[in-house]
């Protein structure tokens, strides 16, 4: 089929990529000409593991195309994806400004009927709407319907998750968009649950708001762990076995970050809000995930008497590794408060530096190595689990710093290892 992807950021370049991989004839509009260049190059403007392996087999068959044009990109399409971001407001609501444009773009542009399918994250009811703006902005004499159907990628294992969801939900309102949706995903061989549009708006930030319930309520949770002298790993171990909990979303640490979770849960607070009812439980997730960002900060004042001119390494500045993305990075809370004091900074990622260096102008070194970054340090911070960081020998943290003192957001080392090689160490719920 004809597809075309309005958006090249996560949601939009993840999917264009995947569906090309399966036979489709994929194109994808973006409205920055330099990104366009690149992605016909065969470079990827974000980091996701495969991404661009796909990226380059879909130009070379292609059966994957970037343009500017967005007119003929719609004229000829058989489906249309809305992929752009939907940004979060000031007061939490979601920015559908980027929705809105595209939306009058496809009603001005198709010339044949068509299937407009909203995969980015929007509010309950937003499909009806798209659907009445398109019609009422329709230039030609055609017929356009509108589904839905959410993402549900993790950032650092996006095009897996694409490859091998656990669920396709499409949201329609018709027998017809139902089966060319069914259609579009046939060659991905995975289960599809159809539901009403609002019910597939809904189970976006159902299911992301739970996942960041559990995040949330394991981090509340060891916090209670270290005043009571117990070990949340343990714990989580305990009640991984329960299958009506499951295994995943139970370590504790530092915070969610990203593009979903925290905007999700705000959204969703908000739409909460709307409608004359509060959602206590997501508040409590915000609340928690909010306190929980700078927990180690606050852990380490209580042990520095100052951090004026003392050298600290700072490991990871991605939200989660896997990643370049930088959205709500707890390390990016962490460094301002530590720079305010005075501390002289030397960080390290293996992916995310570039872009931190291009969003934000801190005044710190970056190191090319965890090892160049604990050199001589007298305090390090832990925010990210990057397999370089985690492979770490213990013993590393008391030979390259001058004072061994270590704070893990990740819980990535055993706290007797660490001791037993000399390290002062301090980590989440333990």
């Amino acid at each position: 089929m004809n597809l075309t992807i309005a958006g090249t950021g996560y949601v939009g370049l993840v999917a264009g990529v995947c569906f090309a991989h399966v036979g489709h004839n994929v194109t994808c509009v973006d409205i920055d000409e330099k990104k366009v260049e690149l992605l016909r190059s065969g470079v990827s403007p974000i980091y996701e593991e495969g991404l661009e392996d796909f990226l380059k087999e879909g130009l070379s068959s292609n059966l994957l195309h970037f343009t500017t044009d967005y007119t003929s990109a719609y004229a000829g399409a058989d489906v249309i994806f809305i992929g752009v971001g939907t940004p979060e407001l000031a007061d939490g609501s979601a920015n559908l400004t980027y929705v809105a444009t595209v939306a009058r773009q496809i009603a001005e542009s198709v010339t044949h009927d068509c299937l407009v399918v909203v995969k980015s994250t929007v509010p309950v009811g937003t499909n009806d709407k798209v659907e009445q703006f398109i019609k009422d902005s329709l230039v030609n004499k055609v017929c356009v319907e509108v589904a839905s159907n959410p993402e549900f990628l993790a950032q650092g294992t996006a095009v897996h998750d694409m490859m091998h969801a656990a669920r396709i939900i499409i949201g329609v309102e018709s027998s017809h968009a139902e089966s060319v949706l069914r259609t579009v995903y046939a060659p991905f061989n995975l289960p599809i649950v159809t539901v009403k549009r609002r019910s597939a708006e809904m189970s976006k930030y159902a299911a992301n708001d739970f996942l960041a319930l559990k995040i949330s309520y394991m981090n509340d949770l060891a916090n209670l762990c270290e005043l009571v002298g117990a070990d949340i790993e343990d714990v989580a171990k305990g009640m991984a076995y329960d299958d009506r909990i499951g295994a995943r979303y139970l370590r504790a640490g530092i915070g969610y970050g990203g593009s979903c979770f925290p905007k999700d849960t705000k959204a969703l607070e908000y739409l909460a809000k709307q409608h004359g009812y509060k959602l206590q439980t997501v508040a409590a997730a915000v609340s928690v995930n909010t306190s929980q960002r700078t927990v180690l900060y606050k852990k380490a004042c209580n042990r520095m008497i100052t951090f004026n001119g003392i050298k600290v390494a700072v490991l990871g500045l991605a939200f989660k590794a896997g990643t370049d993305d930088l959205r709500e990075s707890p390390a990016l809370y962490n460094i301002p408060l530590l720079l305010e004091q005075g501390a002289v900074i030397t960080a390290f990622d293996p992916i995310a530096e570039a872009n931190c260096r291009k969003q934000y102008d801190f005044s710190m070194q970056y190191a090319p190595t965890v090892s160049e970054a604990l050199k001589d340090a007298q305090v390090c911070f832990i925010f990210t689990d990057w397999k370089e960081i985690r492979s770490t020998a213990p013993s590393a943290f008391k030979q390259l710093m001058r004072t061994p003192l270590v704070y893990d957001g990740r819980n990535l080392f055993d706290p007797v290892a660490m001791k037993t090689a000399g390290v002062e160490y301090y980590s989440i719920g333990r």
